[in-house]
């Protein structure tokens, strides 16, 4: 019998799920921060004794981590430096040259990764057409190294102008520093970011070089570990892209690794999408730390060339350091299980952004945490069992979760479960209007989707939400305590190769472009050819198109085919129809460029066809009932509680209930109906 291992390491719990040919397993367990892999260890043995399973049956582990995405907020990378070329060692600090909150005169900057003692400015000038100006000086690259040995840095970061136009200098720099400093990290712009906009492509190359050295030894010590547990099978790693990809990569490129575990959850979103027959949706990831929202159309996730980490502001865009990666465009908010609840300075319930964690974490964990919490409120609202949370391996405590709630009780003038139905209702809403916001962002709306919820605390607040943002059907996944981690078992292989090459389309260059194609075709199969041997490969390819003197670009989808001399029109054809889509219109008679060209490459992983609906059936006697507080109406109702594992496709049963499992509860509010499909998936549905 074969096996396959997932992995979700989050800020506040470890998931962990087994998939064999005719079962799934899931566990959960707190995050261990000091030492994330003991968490992961730990789950691994424990799920492969519960479903006695050999660990040399293992055939693949897929994980996600939120390590990279920890040690750059938390500012515990690797000492770093950075070589620019002489004169633009403060880019990184001028940043984009405006401001992010305008009338906040106390607004402050990310600092950067670097400070400015270790950048190094270094002679040497390249042209924007790749020409060079000035040849690059080598002594003063062995000098800066000699002093980079005595300042004992540990990783370095090589950015020099243009250099996305003409590699050598950047190469020649780092062969130098290798030479120097064979133990230290290196990080070279035109390998981790070739593509034009100085400051992200720097700050990118930072980052990356930041984490490189933890993120390498985590993950050749979880690899040896593994092995050590008589796992044979290849260790891949989750993507911020949606893709998975080699150890090897993971170690060189280990920034594409940040937000790798909401990117789970999308795919995820997207299977459960095409099962049900949803053209729009909206997934809805909420866990421990934080909620993410993505939106979903026609069965495409949102994507982007650019992320935010470390905010200053942290739901403010501009106020953290951008990434310039492939990533599956979301919002996030801090509004998980873990997040903490005050008043403001106007007496009014704020949750979030900061979070209890896993250490100490909700005061119902009984772990010494005494500050309300999200969790805390849906355990005095009747919702959670103290008994089943997390598989039960972890009680919870409903006196000491109401007494966390006193404080804000007695400002409010009302009882525990009254300040704790505020909390919730404050959290469903903050989590509304962040959707709202991010739909109409994308020039979208959110009323008429379908809701995917999963994540630990997703399926409690789903329904609600749904209200709020005019939809009338949720699904609630197989596992949706674990959503993420399943997600990442349905990844396919990939990689994308960037490379910006500024082409106007009157004076178009096919033999150029093909060329460019078939080099970066090369350079993804490498990656992903090894990790699938015998697979079939599907290329997409994108163009980041404007008209002449605009400043930024839209992404235009290609063909998968080699340009004809005669293609520009075609081009401009595709670029016109993308930009009446996002603006409108279209500018008749302006000048078409191109700036970026993207190539991704991935196994292929056909999405599921839909289910077929079930004829209804009564749910068996509920197991019993619960008294449990709706915020929505202020009432105590006496829910029926449901266990799914006894509900069968096809069963269907009215709120007010409670269906729970292992991994979470999905509350059914009055109102609204239950029903399992076909997959065995829970698709509530406003009948108010």
């Amino acid at each position: 019998m074969s096996a396959r291992l997932a992995v979700d390491i989050g800020g506040t719990f470890t998931d962990v799920v087994l998939e064999t040919g005719t079962a799934a397993h899931s566990i959960k367990l707190l995050t261990t921060p000091d030492a994330p892999e003991r968490a992961v260890l730990d789950g691994v043995r424990a799920i492969l004794s519960e479903a006695k399973v050999a660990a040399s049956d293992v055939t693949l582990v897929v994980h996600g981590t939120t390590l990279a995405t920890n040690a750059l907020i938390e500012r515990k990378g690797a000492r770093t430096a950075l070589l620019t070329t002489d004169g633009f060692r403060d880019s990184v600090e001028m940043a984009w040259e405006h401001r992010f909150e305008q009338y906040d005169i106390y607004m402050e900057r990310p600092e950067p990764l670097v400070p400015r003692d270790l950048r190094f400015g270094i002679p040497e000038r390249v042209a924007a057409d790749g020409a060079v100006l000035l040849a690059l000086d080598e002594k003063a690259v062995r000098a800066v190294a000699i002093e980079l040995r005595q300042r004992k840095i540990e990783a370095v970061a090589v950015c020099f102008l243009h250099s996305f136009t003409h590699e050598a200098h950047e190469r020649r720099a780092g062969a130098i520093l290798a030479e120097e400093l064979p133990d230290v990290a290196i990080s070279l712009s035109c390998e981790v970011c070739p593509e034009i906009r100085e400051y992200e492509r720097t700050s990118t190359t930072i980052a990356n070089a930041y984490v490189l050295p933890r993120m390498a030894g985590y993950l050749g010590q979880l690899e040896r570990d593994l092995k050590k547990e008589g796992i044979a099978g290849p260790l891949l790693l989750m993507m911020s892209s949606g893709g998975i990809t080699t150890v090897d990569t993971a170690r060189r490129y280990p920034v594409r690794l940040v937000e790798s575990g909401p990117a789970g959850g999308a795919i995820l979103a997207l299977t459960v999408a095409a099962e049900n027959a949803v053209a729009r949706a909206v997934a809805f990831d909420m866990g421990g730390t934080t909620a993410k929202l993505t939106l979903l159309d026609d069965l495409e996730l949102q994507r982007s060339r650019q992320f935010e980490v470390a905010r200053a502001y942290r739901f403010v865009q501009g106020s953290g350091l951008p990434v310039r990666i492939p990533v599956i465009e979301l919002v996030e908010i801090g509004a998980g299980g873990g997040s903490i609840a005050r008043l403001d300075a106007l007496g009014r319930i704020q949750v979030g952004p900061d979070s209890a964690g896993s250490v100490p974490g909700p005061a119902c964990y009984g772990n010494g945490g005494t500050e309300p919490t999200v969790t805390d409120a849906d355990t005095a609202l009747g919702r959670l069992d103290p008994a089943r949370f997390a598989g039960g391996a972890l009680p919870l405590y409903p006196d000491k979760a109401k007494a966390s709630l006193q404080a804000l009780a007695v400002a409010l003038k009302t009882d525990a479960q009254g300040a704790a139905a505020g909390v919730a209702e404050i959290v469903d809403e903050t989590m509304a209007s962040a959707a709202r916001v991010h739909a109409v962002e994308n020039g979208k709306d959110t009323a008429d989707r379908t809701l995917i919820a999963f994540g630990g605390a997703a399926p409690l607040h789903a329904a609600r939400l749904a209200r709020k943002l005019g939809m009338k059907r949720v699904v609630v996944p197989v596992g949706a305590g674990v959503g993420s981690a399943f997600g990442f078992l349905r990844a396919p292989i990939a990689y994308e190769v960037v490379r910006t090459r500024h082409i106007r389309l009157d004076m178009f260059d096919a033999k150029m472009l093909n060329e460019l194609f078939a080099t970066m075709r090369a350079e993804a199969e490498a990656v992903v050819r090894p990790a699938a041997p015998g697979e079939e490969l599907v290329e997409t390819r994108h163009a980041f198109m404007r008209y002449r003197g605009q400043g930024h670009e839209i992404a235009v989808p290609l063909p998968n085919a080699a340009f004809a001399a005669d293609a520009a029109p075609d081009l401009r054809r595709r670029f016109e129809a993308t930009y009446e889509t996002v603006f409108g219109r279209a500018i008749p008679k302006l000048e078409v460029e191109a700036l970026t060209w993207t190539l991704s490459i991935a196994t292929a992983r056909p999405l599921p066809k839909p289910v077929k609906d079930l004829a209804k059936s009564a749910a068996p006697a509920p197991v019993g009932h619960r008294e449990v507080l709706d915020p929505a109406s202020g009432r105590r109702e006496n829910a029926a509680i449901h266990e799914r594992t006894a509900l069968r496709p096809g069963m269907s049963l009215d709120g007010p209930a409670l269906i729970v499992e292992d991994g979470t509860t999905t509350v059914v509010p009055q109102g609204f109906a239950a029903r399992i499909n076909a997959v065995g998936q829970i698709v509530l549905e406003d009948i108010a």
